[in-house]
């Protein structure tokens, strides 16, 4: 008689391994027998490169961006206003376009509901950017004052919602006459606040773009399942996390803020970063248990080596990053710590995690020393280079892929990829990537 192993009597490797098999056998009606084959052989394929095997062939992730809206003939501000071709477009895409994997348009915000809002965070096109610009643009301050930090640890969602929301959302400065909120008492001043007049307008923001969102949400979900119908899995369909230094810097403290409190506070710098280490290990579980997908999509910021010497990274960002990566990997999941600038000065460092966890995507790096360095211990992606997609011929870009493949692949673990996504450009140098992966990623 056997008895079925408990989740929390698992090692990591029989978590991911279940995991594994439910990303593999997703919840879903294929289009046609053909598709689920496809979708079976690309899944297999990336889950054999995470585990530094060789599948069949080199798996490729297109680094397609906001491609797909572009190539449908709209741009980038059209599809945030519009649901209907933002569906029309990447079904286009999906339609196409020979892919191992889809990444769905998650990234391309619901203009609506940010002008509903007034959101300060971004700029986007027409609003801060030309009406045809392809990017957002972060719009970086100290929405965390340096002597406020007292504020965040006593309680962190009277700051969020009376300090941070106020400075990121116009509509929501009315919450900063909000009373403090706390759990002592009878919250009868807190009731009153409600009523007034600005208070109640800018409730009825949050639930104007609420219903807003959940339109633009909808169509998301129709073209990830869209996606696997037609045989591709996504990659990106795990949930999205980070670094705890970029949590604070990126949406708090800034850049210029989070520099300083490395020097002059930062034994408080280290208790913030240690407050979001806990939320962020649960929020990338509770979205790979709904979606089904391990892999979670983590853009890193603030660790490349323009930003901070080897010895702060060591000291700043490693530490509480590795306890995040450590966490998702405990509970079977996949990490993909997209490794924005350059990261040479890092890979003896980041190689510290269990052989065969993590997926490793690189913008800026020598990919035949990442391959030596980090190639035994982890899955590497990486790295055609934004300029070759957007200025070569697609024949140069197949020679370019050739030579990463040439590179890296050798005993397995390696997906090529791009450094970063491409907006605009070439319809066939995309192609041409997929081409090389087939022409030239095949195992013997």
């Amino acid at each position: 008689m056997t008895t079925e192993k408990k989740w929390q009597d698992m090692t990591w490797q029989e978590k991911r391994e279940v995991r594994f098999q439910r990303w593999l056998n997703p919840d879903i009606k294929f289009r046609s027998k053909e598709a689920e084959k496809l979708y079976k052989e690309r899944t297999t394929r990336f889950i054999k490169a995470i585990k530094l095997e060789e599948p069949d062939r080199v798996p490729c992730m297109l680094p397609s961006g906001f491609f797909p809206a572009y190539y449908a003939g709209y741009n980038l501000k059209e599809v945030m206003y519009d649901y209907d071709k933002l569906k029309k477009a990447y079904l286009k895409f999906i339609d196409e376009f020979d892919m191992d994997s889809f990444t769905g348009p998650s990234l391309v915000f619901p203009g609506r509901a940010l002008d509903i809002t007034d959101h300060k965070l971004h700029k986007w096109p027409g609003h801060g950017l030309p009406d045809k610009s392809s990017i957002y643009q972060y719009v970086e301050k100290e929405y965390l004052k340096a002597d406020e930090y007292s504020l965040y640890f006593s309680n962190p969602a009277d700051f969020w919602w009376r300090f941070f929301l106020p400075r990121v959302v116009g509509a929501f400065e009315p919450f900063s006459k909000l009373p403090p909120m706390n759990v002592t008492g009878i919250p009868l001043m807190f009731y009153g606040a409600m009523a007034t007049p600005e208070v109640e307008a800018a409730f009825k923001k949050l639930f104007e773009a609420g219903h807003e969102v959940q339109r633009w949400q909808k169509v998301i979900n129709e073209l990830n399942q869209a996606s696997l119908a037609a045989g591709i899995p996504n990659l990106r369909g795990g949930g999205m996390a980070g670094a705890p230094f970029d949590n604070i810097a990126d949406m708090l403290r800034g850049t210029n803020g989070m520099v300083m409190d490395m020097y002059r506070q930062p034994e408080k710098l280290f208790q913030a970063m240690e407050m979001v280490i806990d939320g962020s290990i649960k929020s990338s579980i509770a979205m790979a248990d709904i979606t089904g997908c391990p892999i979670c999509f983590m853009p890193l910021h603030k660790g490349d080596e323009s930003f901070m010497s080897p010895k702060q990274f060591e000291t700043f960002y490693w530490p509480t990053y590795r306890r995040v990566l450590m966490g998702q990997i405990e509970a079977g999941l996949v990490p993909h710590p997209f490794a924005e600038g350059r990261y040479g000065a890092r890979l003896e460092v980041i190689k510290d995690l269990p052989k065969g966890s993590t997926l490793w995507s690189f913008e800026d790096i020598d990919m035949a020393r990442a391959k030596k360095v980090l190639g035994s211990s982890a899955c590497i992606a990486g790295n055609v280079p934004s300029s070759v997609l957007y200025t070569k011929t697609p024949g140069e870009v197949k020679e370019y892929c050739r030579k990463l493949i040439e590179t890296c692949a050798p005993g397995g673990g390696y997906i090529l990829t791009g450094a970063a996504g491409m907006n605009e450009g070439n319809p066939d140098n995309l192609r041409a990537m997929m081409e090389a992966a087939k022409e030239y990623g095949i195992y013997k």
